[in-house]
């Protein structure tokens, strides 16, 4: 029977792994390599990496530490963060990862990237990245560069132009969400697997195993992704690296 990937996203932010809330208040959570040694000892399916200033610096990959990383994790590795043009692509998939997260790049105008990046190493290696917000009077809307930037773009039609440039599967943060830990948003979860022919894996808002297994079933989510469920344990939000596959069977 098939079992949806359950995915941890981390958050990279120079050297160090941070986690945020609604995409501020980032709090440092440790080492990125030690981190990733760590899930591949606990077996996950695979690793989200997100470069979360890269793109709002306007600077490119950090190819040395992502090689480093990479070299760590014994699943798939998915990286995103800074990504503008082909040979950036390239060279990141050279550096041990499977696939890249392209997000402002493609919601700020620049989405022939995507098209580039899938001819050369198949849809299956592109993941189109998507922020999402939702607003008062204009329903969800796509941010970029880390939220701090209005693009105007509706979200059913962001994604459709992602997927028909090339993407093979859709990253979905949902801002609002971003480590409450309250649950996804279902709502949104199903606006997106109904507007594409492709996997939609939601980010954003997963406090237990039923919020996972709640996107899948009730969401249509071919995958999951979560940061704050795999870092975080108890109210006081220590630091604890946990991934129990047994437990994540179940969803």
């Amino acid at each position: 029977m098939y079992r949806p990937r359950v995915i941890p996203c981390l958050l990279l932010r120079g050297f160090g792994l941070v986690k945020t809330r609604k995409f501020k208040d980032p709090v440092y959570i440790g080492d990125p390599v030690n981190a990733v040694r760590i899930f591949s000892e606990k077996e996950a399916d695979e690793l989200m990496l997100l470069d979360i200033d890269a793109s709002k610096e306007g600077r490119a990959p950090n190819y040395e530490l992502i090689e480093e990383i990479a070299g760590e994790c014994l699943m798939p590795i998915g990286y995103g963060g800074g990504i503008t043009e082909y040979e950036q692509v390239r060279r990141l998939i050279r550096s041990g990862v499977e696939k890249v997260v392209i997000n402002s790049a493609a919601a700020l105008g620049n989405i022939d990237v995507i098209t580039k990046a899938a001819g050369a190493f198949g849809s299956q290696a592109v993941v189109g990245g998507v922020d999402v917000r939702k607003t008062l009077l204009k329903g969800y809307r796509v941010m970029a560069k880390s939220a701090s930037e209005e693009t105007g773009l509706k979200l059913e039609d962001h994604l459709e132009r992602l997927v028909a440039a090339g993407a093979g599967e859709i990253l979905l943060n949902n801002i609002d969400a971003d480590g409450t830990m309250a649950g996804f948003d279902l709502s949104l979860v199903r606006r997106a697997v109904e507007a594409v022919d492709v996997p939609v894996v939601p980010c954003g808002g997963a406090g237990s195993i039923e919020h996972l297994s709640r996107a899948v079933r009730e969401g249509g989510a071919t995958a999951v992704s979560a940061g704050s469920f795999f870092v975080f344990h108890g109210k006081r939000r220590a630091v604890l690296i946990n991934y129990n596959p047994i437990e994540l069977a179940n969803i």
